[in-house]
């Protein structure tokens, strides 16, 4: 059958398209080859790495001079898989044949906890007697206010009550319990105080009415010295020895004996 002039010229999907297909130029095709030869080179390049174990990230990685040509990849060794590698030997390497007795032993030994180099304490003055107790006894130092007296309670060592923060708390009197009153001040019952000394052992919260508070002070064991023979008569229970502070002697009271003591005549 005769074509028609209008379809001489058209070519079925079958045939020789109108238009060649582009092939590469002889440039592409080796700027291709390049980079495959290059990506070749460089698994390589990890693979031997990761074959013998060699520690490229000290030499030419991050910690060494920065000249790997991975790090433009990887950026870090970390993510490098020869640095990954070597982490997981490491991690899977056999462990030596005394490693658990070592660690075991390690263990075993009786832990000695040495000492604090410092100790913290608050001191204090009552009367002309400066003393000292640790620091972790105490909540807060509240400026003087008015003690509510109690009745029957004249003679003992409790002072009354106090408001401390919307909270009554009973006021006991060190002075008294120490021996360091003096005798005309057991005649007049005293209202207010310079300061008062809030302390919280094991819950119970009790008010220490002092004459002057000079803060924390921290001192080394060594310092502390035992107390002299007329300090000890005077308060042999509770005095845990005796440091030099601005060339005056601070008596140490054991925290234990003294809220022990405390308590009992609370009782």
């Amino acid at each position: 059958m005769s074509q028609s002039p209008s379809m001489r010229g058209f070519k079925g999907p079958s045939e020789t398209p109108l238009t060649p297909a582009l092939s590469p130029s002889d440039g592409e095709r080796e700027n291709t080859a390049a980079t495959s030869r290059s990506d070749i080179k460089v698994t390589s390049g990890i693979e031997d790495a990761i074959e013998n174990h060699e520690a490229c990230w000290q030499s030419i990685g991050v910690y060494g001079n920065g000249t790997c040509r991975e790090l433009q990849k990887f950026v870090h060794c970390r993510n490098c898989p020869v640095y990954s590698h070597s982490a997981l030997q490491l991690l899977d390497q056999p462990l030596p044949t005394d490693y658990r007795a070592e660690w075991a032993a390690h263990f075993a030994r009786e832990q000695k906890l040495s000492p604090p180099v410092k100790t913290s304490a608050v001191l204090f003055r009552i009367n002309a007697e400066w003393l000292a107790l640790p620091t972790y006894a105490f909540q807060e130092v509240a400026e003087r206010r008015r003690t509510h007296s109690l009745p029957h309670q004249r003679h003992g060592i409790v002072a009354g009550l106090v408001n401390i923060r919307g909270e009554l708390l009973i006021c006991v009197s060190l002075g008294r319990l120490l021996g360091l009153e003096k005798a005309s001040s057991r005649q007049t019952i005293r209202t207010t105080y310079d300061r008062l000394l809030v302390a919280n052992w094991e819950g119970n919260r009790l008010v220490f009415p002092v004459d002057e508070v000079h803060g924390t002070h921290k001192f080394e064991a060594s310092e502390v010295h035992d107390p002299p023979a007329t300090v000890a008569k005077s308060r042999p229970s509770y005095t845990h020895g005796i440091f030099i502070w601005q060339q005056k002697p601070v008596g140490l009271l054991d925290p234990s004996l003294l809220f022990s003591a405390l308590n009992r005549s609370l009782t």
